[in-house]
């Protein structure tokens, strides 16, 4: 438990930012599931539409500092492998 009132302040804006960064990566799964199910569903167009959709989010969440920048790239070009492959 927290003595000082700047430990029980730093205590308060852990469990905002917390809230905060967990809803990000929500909001990136969903947009990353959405894609999932475009590839899996073999449609391209969709998953290209998807991925067009789910790549600014990541890079605001890594922008962010959620996530780090380089899984999210890794993610992404994997994701856009995966698309392009359905495509073809």
């Amino acid at each position: 438990m927290a003595n000082t009132s700047s430990a029980k302040k730093a205590t308060r804006k852990i469990a905002r930012r917390t809230q905060i960064n967990r809803n990000r990566i929500s909001r990136v799964r969903t947009f990353v599931r959405a894609v999932e199910e475009a590839i899996a569903s073999g449609d391209g167009e969709k998953a290209r539409a998807a991925l067009r959709a789910a790549q600014p989010e990541m890079m605001r969440a890594a922008s962010r500092g959620t996530m780090h920048r380089n899984t999210v790239s890794r993610k992404l070009s994997r994701l856009a492998a995966r698309v392009k492959a359905v495509g073809a």
